[in-house]
């Protein structure tokens, strides 16, 4: 039986996860492909001793020592971040050897490079752990629905902010009270940036959009917003309006240009994405021939994900074993078709809205900011006005109708300039039940 070894970088909570699928499942593996596919070497400077389990296994410090060991045929890199990180892919696929990796921030930042590289050297890069964790979202837009146009993408494309948001509407708990918790139940990182304000959601799109679409493009041409204002009470005016807020990853193809925006949204609670709750992912596609796809599962935790990273080992696995190495495209288009798309101003954007207006309960404060409003040529579908329970600002709430966002932006900066009004206006961007 032919054997194929694998070098991992970083023992942390992924790499230990693909070193405890792989110990676990070896004999099916080997079922399933007719090849012995064993870690052989590990590289990491945080720990001394490997787990008693994995006694065959051998331990470096130095990454450099698996790249350039001859014996090891594909390399797996799980340490995150951009360096150095990149250099251990570079410096691995310029030895010749295949590279697995979970690193979106990575790919989404620097994926011209590697994925360049790799083609020349004439080597795979499997990324499947990048996006949606346990959930087959990159095979599946790889090669399942190779023969549609995609025309949209839409998800839940983070398990921390989906959890934050998923207790804020079931228990009603403020936003940094949920975050405290999830962070003390390991749920968040200590520093949750990238999560909470819709980063880590915009490599993921990054990724998707560039093998939906063959196109260039990284997480800074995303328009990108947190999670960090809302508060209770939208959450609770959002069932009022039949709603649930989810943090959504969102592109349309519109043939010229494609959208390609994260924030949070109103969806229908009639929508499956509104369904989606606590750590759960969830990626929803449609195609010019299938229609709608929904794929969902968990978005993150060690075993999902390692189950991630050594579906593609086995990949690759196969493919040097069968000598088609490079069957299919890394990226799903062939390098030379990967070309510039334009990015949809935000500005051209249309949807319905949700306005939160903080404002001094007085007469003609409805009727001011229902003017500015009107003279922007956008229309209130619903109002909402709770009754005032102590002294300070009343919540002004309101619906409209489609609107355009360069409209919304110069009513609502109108808006928030009149004396009454005491805060920003909380924007909330509504879904139409498609």
């Amino acid at each position: 039986m032919k054997e194929i070894k694998v070098g991992l970088i970083g023992f942390g909570t992924v790499g230990s996860g693909l070193a405890e699928v792989m110990l676990a499942q070896q004999e099916r593996l080997e079922k399933r492909s007719g090849l012995c596919v064993r870690l052989a070497s590990v590289a990491d400077i945080n720990i001394k001793a490997l787990p008693p389990q994995f006694s065959g296994v051998r331990l470096h410090r130095d990454a450099a020592e698996l790249i350039n060991d001859p014996e090891i045929d594909i390399i797996v890199e799980l340490i995150g971040g951009i360096q150095p990180a990149k250099t251990f892919v570079m410096d691995a696929i310029s030895a010749g050897k295949h590279v697995v990796t979970a690193n979106k921030a990575l790919l989404s930042q620097e994926g011209k490079d590697i994925f360049a590289a790799a083609a020349a050297k004439g080597v795979e890069v499997g990324f499947e752990a990048s996006v949606g964790g346990g959930i087959p979202v990159i095979k599946s837009l790889k090669e399942g629905l190779v023969a549609n146009k995609i025309l949209s993408i839409m998800g839940i494309m983070n398990g921390t902010a989906n959890y934050i948001l998923t207790r804020m509407t079931d228990e009603g708990v403020a936003f940094d009270a949920v975050l405290k918790d999830a962070q003390e139940q390991g749920f968040a990182e200590a520093d949750p940036t990238y999560d909470i304000e819709g980063i880590d959601t915009a490599h993921k799109l990054a990724i998707l959009m560039t093998m939906a679409y063959g196109m260039n493009i990284t997480h800074n041409d995303i328009a990108t917003e947190g999670i960090t204002r809302i508060e209770p009470m939208d959450i609770e005016f959002a069932r009022e309006f039949g709603c649930r807020i989810k943090l959504l990853a969102i592109s349309r193809n519109h043939g010229e240009h494609v959208e390609a925006r994260v924030h949070p949204t109103m969806v229908p609670e009639s929508h499956l994405l509104a369904k989606i709750d606590g750590a759960f992912n969830a990626i929803h596609f449609t195609g010019d021939m299938v229609g709608n796809v929904l794929l969902y599962g968990l978005g993150a935790g060690k075993m999902p994900t390692g189950s991630a990273v050594a579906a593609d080992v086995m990949d690759i696995a196969r493919d040097i074993h069968a000598g088609s190495v490079g069957r299919v495209p890394s990226l799903s288009y062939l390098p030379e078709y990967i070309g510039e798309r334009r990015i949809t101003s935000m500005d051209e954007l249309s949807c319905p809205y949700y306005f939160r207006i903080s404002a001094r309960d007085e007469p003609g404060v409805l009727a001011a900011i229902a003017g500015i409003l009107s003279k922007n040529a956008i229309s209130i579908e619903s109002v909402i006005q709770k009754g005032r329970q102590e002294s300070g600002p009343v919540a002004i709430v309101m619906r409209t109708h489609t609107a355009q966002e360069s409209a919304v932006s110069a009513a609502l900066q109108e808006i928030d300039d009149l004396a009454v009004v005491t805060a920003p206006t909380v924007k909330i961007r509504m879904l139409e039940d498609e």
